[in-house]
């Protein structure tokens, strides 16, 4: 399960003062389903958003995947309070570990690392990512930076993603560092580093290019809470439908077809006793 933040760009109000909308969603990167939303007003507030959506939700034997912007050690807690380990990305909210992290892969026994690759070619581009895994994490002390420190619980697995990009004749390097909780080998490191961007892919584009969010000038209210709300249960339900058309052509149809628009409400309607 991936939790990632979306913000609704069109629903500031400058006459109130009230900043624009930023909802926190938790999404099933396999059913590709929303499962929660917890709705805030500041980008920065997923920090307290997030473990808060994670206690609603059943995510036992699950894995949570988040950015860099979770990376805290209450919300890694929050997820293993919950029964589920945790995957997340680690950059420079969290200097120290980051740095040791790099530090780490670049002089690691060739023993103690596990690698994978996958390549990706799509619209154009052309990505080679190399993947490199680590369980060696008896170096991580709770006094790593000063007595006493805040220390990720359960910490068992390291990684580093080396992607590199080549679209148009450039080329782009980037280097993504993760911790978990789970023993994770170098293939399961790669799925769920790279389903991780399924909400990206198929959950926020979707609301942009198909539902039109950003264009949404709701803002009075709970008016553009609710929308938002209401347009993950629509796409929960026009994703179910077991048919080869798109999105857009699912939506499209069911305004003019009275019975296609039942079969996709069908579980909603009360059955008989």
């Amino acid at each position: 399960m991936a939790i990632d933040g979306k913000t609704s760009r069109r629903t500031h109000n400058r006459r109130t003062g009230d900043k624009a909308l930023h909802l926190v969603s938790a999404f099933a990167t396999n059913s590709r389903l929303v499962l929660g939303q917890e709705a805030v007003f500041e980008k920065s507030n997923e920090i307290t958003a997030i473990p808060a959506l994670i206690k609603r939700l059943d995510l036992v034997g699950a894995l949570v995947s988040i950015d860099a912007m979770g990376c805290q050690v209450a919300i890694a807690q929050s997820t293993l309070d919950a029964g589920a380990d945790y995957l997340l990305a680690v950059r420079d909210n969290q200097p120290t570990l980051h740095a040791e992290i790099e530090s780490y892969f670049a002089t690691a026994p060739a023993a103690e690392v596990e690698k994978a690759e996958t390549i990706g070619k799509d619209h154009g581009r052309f990505e080679l990512r190399n993947y490199n895994v680590s369980h060696q994490v008896d170096w991580y002390a709770a006094e790593r930076s000063y007595p006493g420190a805040p220390r990720f619980p359960q910490l068992t697995t390291i990684g580093i993603v080396e992607s590199r990009i080549e679209r148009g004749g450039t080329i782009q390097t980037e280097r993504r560092s993760y911790i978990s909780s789970r023993t994770l080998s170098a293939a399961a490191f790669a799925a769920a580093a790279r389903g991780h961007w399924a909400i990206e892919n198929t959950l926020h584009w979707v609301l942009d290019v198909t539902f039109r969010e950003d264009l949404s000038r709701l803002r009075i209210g709970h008016g553009a809470k609710n929308m938002a709300v209401v347009r993950h249960f629509a796409l929960n339900l026009v994703r179910q439908v077991a048919d080869n058309r798109s999105i857009k052509r699912r939506r499209k149809r069911a305004a003019w077809d009275p019975q296609y628009l039942l079969e996709i409400l069908g579980p909603l309607r009360p059955r008989p006793c």
